[in-house]
């Protein structure tokens, strides 16, 4: 179940992505976020609930509630056009529990790959604290392309790999991934600037109702 679900949270991250540049219209990526959220927070309860106290099992679902929420939230605030304030600080709760997530799974279950994915996600959930609960709209461009980047980095390549079998979490990979992770957010912050060159024009956020 954890692949499968991983590979839509690489969906519904590519689409709120292309929300964030203003590619798709917040209403219309509301029914991807609705359904990836359901999805992220019916699971983990029957995982959870039929995992017979086993904590590591407790532990790795533990986590998709995280995504789930945030989804949810995403989805309601764009239906009915609510502020996203609250959104952005449960981002920061989210971007601080990503960093503890990714730091047992290294040190406790040494697995370095989803480490690497957890402190990308926390990256990633703090530039949506900053867009959403401080208001720093000129973040929004960048943010919308570091989402839609990373979401195949971190969530839609490793989940094809890992449902085929040809994907392990080594060291080297995990190298690889931060290598990634870390030249797209510097593209997207590149992006972020050229849109601000080019429109000098206060950003907005209208895609996760900042304000």
């Amino acid at each position: 179940m954890g692949n499968v679900g991983l590979l839509y949270v690489g969906a519904v991250l590519f689409i709120n992505g292309l929300m964030l540049i203003g590619k798709v219209p917040g209403k219309s990526a509301a029914v991807m976020n609705l359904f990836v959220g359901a999805m992220q927070t019916i699971f983990p309860t029957i995982i959870i609930s039929q995992a017979g106290g086993d904590p590591a099992v407790i532990f790795g679902a533990s986590g998709l509630f995280l995504f789930g929420f945030t989804y949810l939230y995403v989805g309601i605030n764009q239906l009915y056009s609510l502020p996203g304030d609250g959104l952005g600080w449960f981002s920061l709760f989210v971007a601080v529990c990503a960093i503890v997530f990714g730091t047992v799974f290294l040190v406790h279950f040494l697995d370095p790959v989803a480490a690497v994915m957890w402190y990308l996600w926390a990256v990633l959930w703090l530039l949506f604290f900053l867009v959403l609960g401080l208001h720093m709209d000129n973040l929004t461009i960048a943010t919308g392309w570091f989402t839609l980047t990373v979401a195949h980095i971190s969530a839609t390549i490793p989940a094809l790999l890992l449902l085929t079998g040809a994907f392990e979490s080594t060291g080297s990979n995990a190298l690889w991934m931060a290598a990634a992770g870390l030249a797209a957010l510097v593209f997207s912050f590149v992006m972020g600037r050229r849109a601000a060159s080019t429109a000098p024009v206060e950003v907005h956020t209208p895609v996760l109702q900042a304000s």
